[in-house]
């Protein structure tokens, strides 16, 4: 039981960090290396140190997702 509550609270915490650094940005374009311009320039002005696109769907133009790092 002991090791149950201790890898819940390992778990819990490591959340709380990941969602401290991490932030959530879109973009909307033409083509998907204009939504993908649209995110890295985004990423630059946060003074982010890298991103992950994390979604992309295409219908009439591109919608993208993407989550920036602050480190």
């Amino acid at each position: 039981m002991k090791t149950i509550a201790t890898l819940f609270t390992v778990a819990a915490l490591s959340a709380l960090s990941f969602g401290a650094s991490a932030e959530m940005i879109s973009a909307t374009g033409s083509t998907l290396d204009s939504a993908q311009s649209q995110i890295a320039a985004q990423a630059k002005a946060d003074g982010a140190s890298s991103y992950t696109i994390t979604s992309a769907h295409t219908h009439n133009g591109v919608y993208m997702t993407a989550e920036i790092n602050n480190k």
